[in-house]
């Protein structure tokens, strides 16, 4: 237990001190980018989609595309660093998720798509791009069985999990603005309960990636 506090102590200390130049930082700064990407299309939507009908159903799709972004992005540290000694089983799931999120977006950003019809199926496809990432969870774990970090690692992305999933379902039931309309046009509409979320999911994985950052500095170099 106090290896684990250790390691949850000094996350964001010690993530870039020691060892900090044997392993690349791009993939830290891709996950930085996308987050950053999803935060301003979704703040260029909610400020400008209501000048127009043309702006509302455009700005719309360029925010469910910077969501997908960010689900892209947020794979790349955590991959990366976990299967750093395994650059086959590295590249097979960041070209997989890659090109996943890509048609995702083509799809997304498709006019027939924006309707509140498919609000479901816009939902379904950001859950499965968020929970594919059990396969490659499960085959670091199957590679680290006992390593502390990795199990620390995981508490955290079960989190972010939990709280994209909540989000989610705010989202899809509108709840609870549908069970009184207009008591929450300002205040503690669905939408605003999903952002936070949202952000609280990035965070949760922000530490994630931490953790396996902080493993990966402690161990530079593959064995051969």
């Amino acid at each position: 237990d106090s290896h684990l506090g250790q390691i949850q102590h000094s996350l964001i200390l010690d993530a870039f001190e020691s060892n900090h130049e044997n392993i690349p930082g791009w993939p830290w700064f891709v996950f930085l980018a996308g987050a950053m990407c999803c935060l301003i299309c979704s703040s260029l939507s909610h400020l400008l989609a209501s000048h127009s009908r043309k702006f509302y159903f455009f700005f719309w799709r360029l925010d469910y595309a910077g969501i997908s972004v960010m689900i892209v992005c947020s794979f790349f540290a955590p991959i990366y660093y976990a299967f750093y000694c395994h650059p086959y089983s590295c590249f097979f799931y960041l070209g997989t998720i890659s090109v996943l999120g890509t048609l995702v977006i083509i799809t997304l950003l498709s006019p027939s798509l924006s309707s509140s019809k498919y609000r479901l199926f816009r939902t379904t496809l950001f859950l499965a791009m968020g929970f594919s990432g059990v396969i490659p969870a499960a085959h670091a774990i199957v590679i680290y069985w006992g390593h502390p970090h990795i199990f620390v690692a995981l508490g955290y992305e079960l989190l972010m999990g939990i709280l994209y999933a909540s989000g989610a379902w705010f989202y899809v039931t509108r709840i609870p603005e549908k069970w009184k309309p207009g008591a929450f046009d300002i205040a503690g509409h669905s939408h605003q309960i999903f952002h936070v979320l949202v952000v609280a999911a990035a965070l949760a994985h922000c530490a994630a990636t931490l953790v396996v950052m902080d493993f990966r500095q402690r161990t530079p170099t593959c064995a051969s």
